[in-house]
């Protein structure tokens, strides 16, 4: 027990904590954002990947990082017009809409590395962002953030800026509206469709920063299968933490502690209980987790509901 809480009381665990946690707040806002409008995105996974490669090759090929943030959040915003058209005006299954984004995407940028790199062993490597060892004079909280970098600033910046849209100005109402009664809104004169899109569009490029932060500031090169299921589990989040903002934020940072704990558990010695069982750890609490805050869930009342304008 002793170990344990001198585990959960340092600073190398939080300091992972947060950074595990970074690209799991960027693509739950995202989701959420994609979800209060109405429209379920279950192409985020595809849409990480292709922010991390497109955000990593635009550096490679010299912009700047921020650059690179940027052209990540493109990227992620041209999957999620696609998305869009074929939920929102086309009116098609948003299952099989978000997977197949999510197939083209990855495959996307698996043959774009492919055909970029055709001779290379090891994946190129760029200068990452790096920490802001300027904030080490921060009381209480200094050594952590201190080890993040601007990246992980942006993301946990994004909250309030998200929930204070949502909750404070006319457009998140309008968001909102479209999601539980889209025909009340068109009522009140309010382009149910174009605030969808706007949404959805929104959200995905959020969903490309997720995947941009992982080349661009916990690593520093693209490989394959980097995403991992980051974008499942940020699908996961929005539902625990019942479409709000601020528990979306409480939920990426339990997992990502979940995840930092295991690592942590298995580098002690773990007992002498096979290191599956670590790993399983996080997702095993997180699903648990989910169970339970699930059943008092209030979900979008017109979640996963096409509409078409003048219908009733």
């Amino acid at each position: 027990m002793s170990d344990l809480l001198d585990i959960l009381t340092s600073a190398p665990f939080w300091i992972a904590t947060l950074r595990v946690a970074t690209p799991l707040i960027l693509g739950t806002m995202g989701v959420l954002l994609c979800e209060r409008a109405g429209v379920l995105n279950l192409g985020i996974e595809g849409i990480m990947v292709a922010g991390a490669f497109v955000g990593w090759l635009a550096v490679y090929q010299g912009a700047s990082l921020w650059g690179g943030v940027a052209a990540a959040g493109l990227a992620g915003m041209v999957f999620g017009a696609l998305h869009a058209f074929l939920t929102v005006n086309l009116a098609l299954s948003q299952h099989v809409s978000g997977l197949g984004v999510t197939m083209l995407a990855t495959s996307l940028a698996y043959y774009a590395y492919r055909v970029s790199f055709p001779t290379v062993s090891t994946p190129p490597t760029i200068t990452p962002f790096a920490p802001l060892a300027g904030l080490q004079g921060v009381p209480i909280l200094g050594p952590v953030l201190a080890a993040q970098t601007a990246f992980t600033l942006l993301a946990l910046g994004l909250v309030p800026l998200v929930a204070y849209a949502l909750y404070r100005t006319p457009l998140g109402l309008a968001v909102r509206m479209v999601g539980e009664n889209p025909q009340a809104a068109e009522g009140q004169g309010i382009r149910v469709g174009a605030v969808r899109f706007g949404a959805v569009v929104v959200g995905s490029g959020l969903m490309g920063l997720a995947g941009a932060f992982l080349t661009l500031s916990a690593f520093n090169s693209f490989f394959l299968n980097m995403i991992n299921g980051r974008g499942w589990i940020c699908v996961a989040l929005v539902v625990f933490a019942s479409w709000r903002p601020g528990k979306a934020l409480l939920g990426a940072v339990l997992f990502a502690a979940f995840d930092a704990l295991q690592l942590r558990l298995q580098q002690g010695g773990g007992g002498g209980l096979p290191y599956q069982l670590y790993l399983m750890l996080p997702y095993a609490l997180s699903i648990l987790a989910l169970v339970i805050m699930a059943r008092r869930a209030a979900y979008p009342q017109a979640l996963m509901k096409p509409y078409r304008k003048g219908e009733r």
